[in-house]
Parts: C-alpha cells; sequence; structure tokens
C-alpha cells in the first residue's frame, strides 16, 4: 500500500511538472522615444556704411573735425525664436599724445523712437520675429568741431555689444524680460 502511495505521488508531482511547463502566458513590451529639442535666440550685429545698407562698414582713417560718418548699426535675429534685444554702445578715444580724450566729441545720432536708455543700456522697443532686423540704433557718428590739435591721429573706436534673450513666457515688454546675460 505504502508502494502504491508512493508511486502515484511520484506520478501527481510529474503530471503537476509537465502541466506547469506547458502554461503559456502572452507577454508584451513597448518602449517610446521622444526627442524634445528647446528653441534658441541667435543674433548678429550689422553694421553699415550707406543708407542702402548695400556697404559693410569698415575701419576709416583721415576722419577731420566737423565731420560726420554714416554708420548704421542695426541688430538681426538670425536664431529660430523670437527675441527682446537690447545694445550697449561704448566710445573710446585714443590720442597719440597727451592729455585726456572727452568721448563727447563723438557724437551718435541715436534713434531714440525705436530704442530706450536705460542702465547703460538701449531696449529695442519690439519683439524681434527670427529673420528680421532692427530699426538702427543709430545711423551717424559726429566728430564735433571742438577738437583740438590733441585729437591728431587719434582712433576714436564706437563698440556696439548686442544681446538677446526669449519672448515666449518672458515678460510683455522689453523692459519686463528676464534672463540678461551678465546682469
Amino acid at each position: 500500500m505504502k508502494r502504491k502511495l508512493l508511486i502515484l505521488s511520484v506520478l501527481a508531482i510529474c503530471i503537476a511538472t509537465l502541466a506547469a511547463g506547458t502554461l503559456a502566458y502572452f507577454t508584451s513590451e513597448g518602449k517610446a522615444h521622444n526627442v524634445i529639442t528647446t528653441g534658441g535666440v541667435e543674433i548678429a550685429v550689422q553694421e553699415w556704411a550707406d543708407m542702402e545698407k548695400t556697404k559693410p562698414f569698415e575701419n576709416l582713417t583721415g576722419v577731420m573735425p566737423n565731420a560726420a560718418v554714416t554708420k548704421i548699426a542695426e541688430v538681426k535675429n538670425t536664431g529660430a525664436s523670437d527675441a527682446w534685444i537690447r545694445v550697449k554702445v561704448e566710445k573710446n578715444i585714443q590720442l597719440q599724445g597727451e592729455g585726456t580724450p572727452d568721448t563727447g566729441l563723438v557724437e551718435l545720432t541715436l534713434n531714440t523712437a525705436d530704442w530706450t536708455e536705460k542702465d547703460g543700456y538701449y531696449y529695442y522697443s519690439k519683439p524681434l520675429k527670427p529673420g528680421e532686423v532692427t530699426a538702427p540704433i543709430f545711423t551717424a557718428v559726429t566728430f564735433k568741431p571742438d577738437m583740438g590739435n590733441e585729437y591728431q591721429n587719434a582712433t576714436a573706436t564706437v563698440d556696439v555689444s548686442a544681446q538677446a534673450v526669449q519672448t515666449a513666457n518672458n515678460g510683455d515688454t522689453v523692459m519686463d524680460a528676464k534672463g540678461w546675460p551678465n546682469s
């Protein structure tokens, strides 16, 4: 009897093992790979030597007091996103001899209709769309007639540095915008 019970037990275990081995489950796996790229803001400063904007501005020599030089400075949005623009304009004079130069003798014809000065920067009043160009920040540089002999062979520079930040979710006006570089 014990032997029959042992054989039945072994047989039951074998049948259970075979039955478990033949069970199958339907399974499935899935994976999604999504790429999300952030937008970017890119700009370029453009300077022109003529009102038609066909000649890029290059260094000039031989400019005399009481002369006006056409120099049109503007900013182009070369990126893919709308941007707020601000510009810093710095004048400098290097004398050949002794003395302290007066940068006030170099005057810029500034565009105050489209640009607002605040904290040493000029802010463009409208958002700039991709491919668009600002109205000029200035169109001419004038050397005042008060320049004396100490300004002979002097070098005057006008540097234009532009910065941009996104308009999306960044204020209703350029003055409300946040995230300016170096601020």
